[in-house]
């Protein structure tokens, strides 16, 4: 029996662009490397055998070398073999890293350990043979697993577990990369039709590219990220693990999930349907992020009504949650409308006499335009708001 650790998609060097806070930005890029060190502690704990890494070990076919030093002093590290093969991000065409002269200079010094496949071929190891199917372009029509229907099983060795190394979609279900809030894309064209394997020839397949975990056959799995690095994708959204694997040949494998992030991203709806409800959403989000300092991303769906005074302590709440999260970010809008005491507070008052001139304007405004101009109504309602904002700060 082999033991080893299948993951996936580290994409080092992520930019993390849409983090405008620069200090932030730096912890979620820096955190792809630290992962690395609990990976290696999961392969000392569980005493694996080897490692695969199923593609987009880089987020460019050009990172930095600063960064690709670091990555290789990690896997040295690790001292047992590191199978690698290049995902669309990583791709391996001539004028990436994989054929840089330094790179190849610095894996032989630092990391030695670090088989790097750019070929369509079995590499053989100690413990099994790995049938990797690396991309060697950003996009490509071609399943890169067709090889695999023309291999003459009998050159291939029947007494250790076979396992292919791929990183693609596959025939039926496609991974997207939902960028946040864009439309949904497909990460990757490289579609694997995983009905063409011959099962008794195959032990375990091992994919990159879908960044949550998901098995999508008998012995076919995605391990997700082992950092999360994105809000939710819709269904089954577990990510930062990494998968470790038992497999022997003509036998099922067995999977066994192993955690190894350490940031959340949380995506939540929250209506406000009165002022009461400010609370509510704070005790959710402390629910979610237990207390975490700078650990938790926040993506909320808002919608709903709020007194002037309840859209105050809202903005409150916002900028509380915006200095403990790593990111907070908010879709759609949360309306005010002032509540009876509130208009009648600014139409009567005393001290502000030309507030209140102002105030009892805009109010008949909404009143004989009530249901009729929407667009009138609309800014009248702002422009009373806003009246009552600039009274409570004078």
């Amino acid at each position: 029996m082999a033991r080893f650790i299948h993951t996936a998609d580290w994409q080092i060097g992520k930019p993390y662009l849409q983090i405008k806070d620069e200090q932030h930005r730096f912890k979620l890029k820096q955190e792809r490397l630290n992962v690395i060190a609990r990976i290696k502690e999961t392969v000392r704990i569980q005493k694996a055998q080897f490692v695969l890494i199923a593609g987009d070990l880089f987020d460019s076919p050009t990172p930095t070398f600063p960064n690709v030093t670091e990555v290789l002093e990690a896997i040295g590290s690790m001292s047992i073999p590191v199978i690698v093969i290049p995902g669309n991000h990583d791709h391996g065409a001539l004028g990436s890293i994989w054929h840089n002269d330094d790179f190849k200079k610095y894996k032989a010094q630092i990391a030695p350990n670090l088989l790097l496949s750019l070929e369509n071929q079995p590499v053989e190891i100690e413990h099994a043979v790995i049938l990797t199917c690396p991309l060697l372009r950003n996009k490509d029509n071609v399943d890169p697993t067709h090889w695999l229907k023309k291999i003459n099983w009998g050159t291939v060795n029947s007494l250790k577990p076979r396992i292919v190394l791929a990183h693609g979609g596959v025939h039926g279900f496609r991974g997207h990369d939902y960028l946040l809030d864009d439309e949904a894309q497909p990460s990757s064209n490289s579609i694997i039709h995983l009905k063409d394997f011959p099962k008794e020839e195959i032990d375990y397949i091992a994919l990159g590219d879908w960044h949550n975990l998901k098995q999508v056959g008998e012995k076919a799995w995605y391990p997700g990220t082992p950092e999360a690095d994105r809000f939710d994708q819709g269904e089954g959204n577990q990510r930062g693990q990494v998968l470790q694997v038992d497999v022997k040949r003509n036998e099922e494998p067995k999977v066994k999930i192993v955690p190894t992030g350490r940031f959340q991203w949380h995506n939540i709806c929250f209506r406000f349907n009165g002022d009461s409800d400010i609370d509510r959403l704070r005790r959710k989000i402390e629910t979610l992020t237990e207390g975490r300092i700078l650990r938790d991303l926040l993506r909320i769906e808002i919608s709903g009504v709020l007194s002037l005074n309840g859209y105050k302590r809202y903005k409150s709440l916002r900028i509380d949650l915006e200095n403990k999260l790593l990111r907070l970010h908010i879709k759609g809008e949360c309306y005010q409308e002032p509540k009876d005491d509130e208009l009648e507070e600014l139409t009567s008052s005393v001290e502000n006499p030309l507030i209140a001139q102002v105030a009892s304007q805009l109010q008949k405004r909404l009143q004989d335009n009530d249901n009729q101009d929407s667009e009138l109504v609309s800014i009248s309602r702002i422009a009373l708001c806003e009246l009552y904002h600039f009274a409570a700060k004078n």
